[in-house]
């Protein structure tokens, strides 16, 4: 079974969901652009850039771009993509203990729509939340998926004693991941479970890879030993159903959360946020099968938490630092 792991994890891979939908952008003329949030999220949307995925800068000196203005008034793990409709689509958490997430567009980066609230588990009855929403773009069937983790008590009894407990009500948070998808941001699927491995998981982030997808995913496991690590799994289609999860590719004894990814020249980079060091962690992999810790290679923007990576070209870049920068 493992190697069969290897064999799809070394393939080339050719896209990114939080990226760019169709047509990777000339190399010479790509920058990365990464969205994040600082401290509870209360401010609302950061972004960052580099050339390299090594360096990064602040847009606008670190002040947010965007504030939060639905929902649980928070904006956390907010999620770029540019759509196959040609237009940028952002998602995020809402709050702490919400049954919905939201959703913004885009043109240009820089002037964005009303926010709207998708109560994505509103209905299910006992949801504690609706973290770390990511939108991805099916080229093969036109579609937008969206996919978040909630807890759901009675769900999953296999590992109800294995997840962290909410403090105020003593039950345990017990996740998985679930998706609705859409074509037109109207009309809606049924939300519906889209990764169960076997383990309470969290922070679902996807990369296309010609015929295969494969998902980074955190282990949320806190209970007999935690985890809070990065893994992988693969699917022959975005919407599953997706195999066996990997093992642990993120350091040991370091607690991670919202792995994103990127290609950048031959290299595949994943950061991630270690919470509990307060700072932006990396690993890069020419192949996904031998990973590199790039973590004191990094520099992000101090308090950059939980973010998302959007290859964009030069001229996107200059518009965002003129109307932010001046």
């Amino acid at each position: 079974m493992f190697a069969k792991l290897a064999l799809g994890l070394g393939l080339i891979f050719s896209s990114v969901s939080c990226a760019l939908a169709g047509d990777e952008l000339p190399e010479s003329d790509t920058v990365y652009l990464f969205s994040s949030f600082r401290n509870d999220g209360e401010t609302g949307l950061h972004l960052a850039w580099s050339e390299d995925g090594l360096d990064w800068h602040d847009i606008n000196e670190g002040a947010s771009v965007l504030p939060p203005l639905v929902g649980g008034r928070l904006m956390r793990d907010p999620c770029i993509i540019l759509g196959g409709d040609g237009r940028y689509h952002l998602v995020w958490t809402t709050g702490w203990w919400e049954d919905n997430i939201a959703i913004a567009h885009s043109d240009d980066l820089i002037t964005w729509s009303e926010q709207t609230e998708l109560p994505v588990m509103r209905g299910t009855v006992g949801v504690m939340n609706s973290w770390a929403p990511e939108i991805f773009y099916d080229e093969e069937d036109g579609e937008y998926l969206i996919f978040w983790s909630s807890a759901v008590p009675g769900r999953f009894p296999e590992t109800d004693d294995r997840g962290d407990i909410r403090s105020t009500t003593g039950k345990s948070i017990n996740h998985r991941v679930y998706y609705t998808k859409k074509k037109d941001f109207e009309t809606y699927s049924p939300t519906a479970l889209f990764y169960d491995g076997g383990f309470v998981s969290i922070d679902a982030n996807i990369l296309r890879d010609g015929e295969r997808y494969i998902m980074f995913l955190k282990d949320e496991t806190k209970r007999p030993e935690p985890e809070k690590n990065v893994r992988i799994a693969i699917a022959a289609d975005p919407e599953g159903p997706w195999g066996p999860a990997s093992p642990p590719i993120s350091p040991d004894e370091v607690w991670v959360e919202g792995p994103t990814s990127v290609k950048i020249g031959e290299q595949f980079y994943v950061y991630y946020d270690a919470y509990m060091e307060h700072r932006m962690m990396g690993l890069r992999s020419p192949d996904l099968i031998h990973w590199e810790d790039i973590s004191d290679k990094l520099s992000f923007p101090e308090g950059s938490r939980h973010g998302t990576v959007l290859p964009i070209d030069r001229e996107t870049l200059e518009r965002l630092l003129t109307a932010h920068d001046g």
